[in-house]
């Protein structure tokens, strides 16, 4: 089968699974049913091409091409994730794993054999929608957070992450991914954005990723009756936190940074009456590691100095963050070459910036998007981007994993 039609049957295959009706967006949270029927299908895909798939005691995936010749110089991975934010797009995360698995087959159309390990990977829980930590399984598999850490992990409904693993028929004490036979690994994924829309270009190499993060708001306030609460009265956390909410946009405005709250829990969130507590989620990402801290630490403040005019309070907790991450800018110059593609940054946190963080030498490909819009079911590749995608990830690990071992 042409490798042009093998992506394009793989990519109608995915569609359906984890589709909502209504918005047409995608729910595949981890260790979930339309999740766990993706890893499914990744080992049957893997299967069909004559590799067998290794599925580690979380969930995450890896299935070796080994070269004719036995040979024990680390391998070349590349891959991504299955998993979805809420109400997500279809391309991020699979189109890295469909690309991958046409990628093999375009390399056995040339006649091509590896000579060193060439593996194909899947991490799970990439994006921390189901339990708040991004990039889990691979941070699991480097160290970055350890088991007993994520196991205590919560869910919006209460669950352990411990007991979804297990109800997924998983068991962490089967160990986790081994990555010794890891050395190079090369993500590819759809372009959060529209550097590659502006400079009319359907392939691009990833220079950095922005320091990012994740902080939790804590605002309590008292709660009281809607009506008979005169204005001034009032501790309402909302008004802090909605106070908040503006500062952080201007913060990021004015320093051409990014900052997010895109998340709310509201107690006892009665319509006719003032909230005792709002819990809030900040995202944040800046161009710089002090940036960064610059800009949150100023959000802080200013949300301190308002809880103290409402008579509210706040603790601010940090719950998932990440320094920023240049990708080793030698293998970045080796791989342009092969396509004079564009290095450019990106502000969105990938497993790749974990493995490199590992210190394991990594690269990633980006495919144009043409809305620019992503974590939404408007993001969108047209199907020859995609193949010009897997082309060139085909050259790439053509490049990596046929140089002589």
């Amino acid at each position: 089968m042409p490798s042009s039609r093998a992506f394009e049957d793989m990519w109608r295959d995915l569609a359906p699974v984890g589709r909502s009706a209504s918005s047409g967006g995608y729910f595949r949270q981890p260790w979930a049913s339309a999740e766990t029927e993706l890893r499914a299908w990744f080992a049957e895909a893997c299967a069909s091409r004559g590799l067998t798939v290794e599925t580690d005691g979380i969930g995450n995936q890896v299935a070796w091409w080994e070269p004719r010749t036995p040979s024990d110089v680390p391998g070349v991975l590349t891959g991504s994730h299955l998993d979805s934010v809420l109400d997500g797009g279809a391309y991020d995360g699979p189109l890295g794993v469909v690309s991958a698995l046409a990628a093999v087959d375009v390399l056995r159309d040339r006649g091509f054999e590896p000579s060193r390990p060439l593996g194909l990977g899947v991490f799970v829980e990439e994006e921390g929608s189901r339990f708040g930590r991004a990039c889990l399984g691979s941070r699991l598999v480097t160290g970055a957070t350890t088991w007993d850490e994520a196991r205590e992990l919560r869910d919006r409904d209460g669950v352990f992450l411990a007991d979804a693993v297990a109800d997924a028929g998983l068991d962490p004490s089967a160990g986790l991914l081994a990555l010794d036979r890891v050395g190079t690994f090369v993500e590819l994924h759809v372009e959060q954005g529209r550097d590659l829309v502006d400079r009319e270009v359907a392939v691009g190499l990833a220079s950095e990723i922005w320091p990012h993060g994740r902080w939790r708001f804590d605002f309590a306030g008292q709660a009281n009756h809607a009506g008979t609460t005169r204005m001034e009265d009032r501790r309402d956390p909302m008004l802090t936190c909605a106070m908040t909410v503006l500062a952080a946009n201007k913060q990021a405005r004015l320093a051409g940074q990014r900052a997010t709250f895109g998340r709310l829990a509201v107690e006892p969130n009665g319509t006719n009456a003032v909230p005792s507590r709002v819990t809030a989620w900040l995202d944040a990402r800046a161009s710089s590691d002090d940036g960064l801290a610059t800009m949150v630490a100023e959000i802080s403040r200013q949300a301190d100095d308002r809880a103290g005019r409402d008579g509210t309070s706040l603790v601010v907790t940090p719950e998932s963050v990440s320094g920023s991450v240049g990708f080793d800018p030698d293998l970045a110059t080796r791989l342009a070459r092969l396509g004079d593609w564009p290095v450019i940054p990106t502000q969105a946190g990938h497993d790749a910036g974990i493995l490199s963080e590992a210190g394991i030498p990594t690269a990633m490909l980006f495919v144009r998007n043409p809305t620019g819009v992503s974590h939404s079911p408007d993001e969108h590749a047209e199907t020859a981007d995609c193949l010009a995608g897997v082309d060139a990830l085909a050259d790439v690990l053509a490049e990596l994993a046929g140089a002589p071992a």
